[in-house]
């Protein structure tokens, strides 16, 4: 992701790179290659910040140091870009929060697919189904080499339905506009090779007040099944719309360009006619030209940019981010404890 971000701040006018900090010498010299340019590198993250003194920080690094890294930032009078999900607790999401706001600046969570077009008009046609929705989604990665190394960094911290689960409970949090009241989850530790206490496969399952339900599944690692990895469908009383756009055999189930890819939607009409039979015929609705992983990273900067020059009031976005993040660590705590969670 910092590469991805990197990239869009060398394209867009607006932005500068004063430096990039990576602790080890290697990845910062793979994004600079990444580039294909040179600037000022640092090791420590501290040193980096009194240095270079920045506007902004742009930080993508794991969600242990989420909290640490961004409340220093604001603390210097950066404006800030912080990948999801926001910090480890939701005491935390909350303090970075307020954090922004004693100090007048931007604090922008990067929920990738809330500036997907595609995505967004998936939702928006989920969001016409009627009430209640019926929602499935899922994201399993069968992961191995420096990917399930990641992985198994990510969940020194996190596991897959807090750190990929923010990204999808925060859609059906779009599409429903309506308030969570419980949620549940199970899970499994399909290998040893994990920090204790830390399962690598999850599934929640989240109500809300308006009868709407929603589950999310993600697992990681070598043993992950690439077969139905990637379910976006969504059921209403007037039909149901999916997201088509990845196949069995199309990507691996690890190619980050894949995660997000949604170049078909297909509406299904429930309506019958006087016969029984279906009044209406489905429809394909193609999204040409849809961003890959790069151009979809550049929309979030863009964002973030505008939001810095527009002074644009972000209270909204920051409760929708705190919200999923509330609901996915309830999920962790269903799974841990083996009861569901009220969210009331």
């Amino acid at each position: 992701m910092g590469t991805s971000h990197a990239r869009a701040y060398e394209k867009l006018d607006g932005f500068e790179l004063v430096g990039v900090v990576s602790r080890g010498a290697e990845s910062r010299q793979k994004l600079l290659a990444a580039l294909g340019t040179d600037r000022p590198q640092f090791s420590d993250y501290a040193t980096a910040l009194a240095t270079t003194r920045p506007d902004a920080v742009s930080i993508n690094t794991y969600p242990d140091t989420h909290f640490d890294y961004a409340r220093r930032a604001l603390e210097a009078g950066c404006h800030v870009f912080l990948e999801k999900p926001m910090a480890e607790t939701v005491a935390e999401a909350r303090e970075l929060v307020a954090a922004a706001r004693a100090a007048r600046r931007k604090l922008v969570v990067g929920y990738i697919l809330r500036v997907h077009p595609t995505w967004a008009r998936f939702v928006e046609i989920a969001s016409g189904l009627g009430r209640p929705l019926v929602m499935r989604m899922n994201l399993n990665q069968q992961s191995s080499g420096p990917q399930w190394q990641t992985h198994k960094m990510l969940m020194q911290s996190m596991s897959p339905i807090v750190d990929c689960g923010v990204h999808y409970v925060d859609v059906m949090c779009k599409m429903t506009r309506s308030r969570p009241i419980r949620v549940s989850a199970i899970g499994a530790r399909l290998t040893d090779d994990l920090p204790p206490g830390m399962y690598n496969y999850g599934q929640l399952q989240v109500t809300f007040a308006d009868g709407s339900v929603g589950w999310y599944e993600a697992g990681w690692g070598p043993m992950m099944s690439e077969t139905a990895y990637f379910v976006k469908d969504v059921v209403g009383p007037r039909g149901c719309v999916s997201i088509a756009g990845v196949r069995e055999g199309e990507a691996a189930s690890d190619d980050v360009n894949a995660h997000s890819k949604a170049a078909t939607l297909k509406l299904h009409h429930a309506a019958l006619d006087g016969a029984g039979q279906f009044a209406r015929r489905d429809e394909w609705i193609h999204c040409a030209d849809e961003p890959d992983h790069d151009g979809l990273c550049e929309l979030e900067q863009r964002l973030f940019l505008d939001c810095i020059r527009g002074d644009v009031d972000l209270t909204d976005h920051h409760d929708d981010a705190v919200n999923s993040l509330r609901i996915v660590l309830a999920a962790d705590e269903s799974f841990r404890s083996g009861r569901t969670i009220a969210l009331e």
